[in-house]
């Protein structure tokens, strides 16, 4: 068996071909049970937030070139940062889809954060401009880099703009970025901290969350056509990162229909005010790796696309499958 720490599971997995691995495992399809939420009461007491225990399973089924089992096990605790930790922890084992034999323990805070991105990457394929210049992120933390490195590595991006709530975290991450980034990409990229998240919002091509919110940090009054938008972050039926306007506004897409539906605040609430309807959210990951939807049109400079992810068992299961086949 096997042990893929966060450094490991880092250096195995490219972002593109991460990037095809997820298309070619949503084509194809692998059996996928809804994850298990678990809430668990505020674990230090009065004023905290409850935390989260998350299980993911997911395998895939006879027929298919590697057939394994896996299951990843998160932990979500919303006030780590007031300790200087991260929020989510996680662990990812995979076994033999012939035998049941464990092949792999690989750490899965890494491979979430790896595989969240490369989704990400793969709706940008489908639903942005290919001639995207300038992308905005929003939210300083763990996926913050590695959204931005995604993204630039799946559209030409020149200027990268990053807004956080606390603006010297930007800055911080600017700096780290403009540094490391343009390495990454073998071109030059510029790197910036904003403090106007509404200006920037207008400017970008692309505008990525990832954040904790329970309020909308993008409004529809400040959209712009041909722009798309990319929310991450917000994980319950209560959080969203984008308003109503906002999503009335786009051409709305999900990572599974299933997940999003239920799960995402930002599909859910709008959903629930009626501002749109289920009929509203025109595809997910399966339809559009499947052809069943052809996601921006070519040519289309002027529709805003919205692309919703709440995280789907199949895509750590591939970013798992990808990274044991390094040496």
């Amino acid at each position: 068996m096997r042990f893929l720490d966060a450094a490991a599971v880092d250096a195995a997995l490219d972002d593109i071909a991460l990037v095809d691995r997820l298309a070619a495992l949503f084509r194809a399809g692998c059996e996928m049970p809804l994850r298990h939420h678990h809430l668990i009461e505020a674990p230090t007491g009065p004023g905290s937030s409850h935390a989260m225990l998350l299980l993911m399973p997911a395998w895939t089924s006879a027929g298919a070139t590697q057939r394994h089992i896996g299951v990843k096990i998160v932990t979500v605790f919303p006030d780590n940062g007031l300790k200087s930790l991260p929020s989510i922890y996680g662990q990812y084992l995979l076994l033999s889809g012939e035998t049941g034999a464990p092949v792999a323990l690989l750490d899965g805070t890494m491979l979430t954060k790896r595989r969240t991105a490369c989704a990400s990457g793969l709706a940008s394929r489908y639903l942005s401009r290919p001639d995207s210049r300038s992308l905005l992120m929003i939210g300083t933390g763990a996926l913050a880099p590695e959204l931005i490195r995604v993204h630039c590595k799946i559209r030409p991006i020149e200027r990268v703009a990053i807004w956080g709530r606390t603006n010297a975290h930007a800055q911080s991450l600017a700096r780290e970025l403009s540094n490391s980034l343009p390495k990454a990409l073998g071109r030059a990229v510029s790197v910036t901290a904003v403090d106007d998240r509404a200006a920037a919002t207008r400017e970008a091509d692309i505008i990525s969350c990832a954040t904790l919110s329970k309020t909308a940090l993008v409004e529809g009054a400040w959209l712009r056509p041909g722009q798309h938008i990319d929310l991450v972050g917000a994980y319950t039926p209560e959080m969203r990162e984008s308003d109503d306007a906002a999503a009335r506004a786009a051409r709305v897409f999900v990572d599974t229909r299933a997940g999003a539906m239920k799960e995402a605040g930002d599909i859910v609430l709008p959903l629930r005010s009626g501002e749109i309807a289920e009929d509203d959210v025109l595809a997910d990951l399966y339809d559009l790796t499947r052809g069943h939807h052809s996601g921006r049109d070519k040519g289309d400079a002027r529709s805003i696309t919205l692309f919703k992810s709440v995280g789907a068992a199949l895509e750590d299961l591939a970013a798992a499958e990808l990274a044991i086949e390094r040496p």
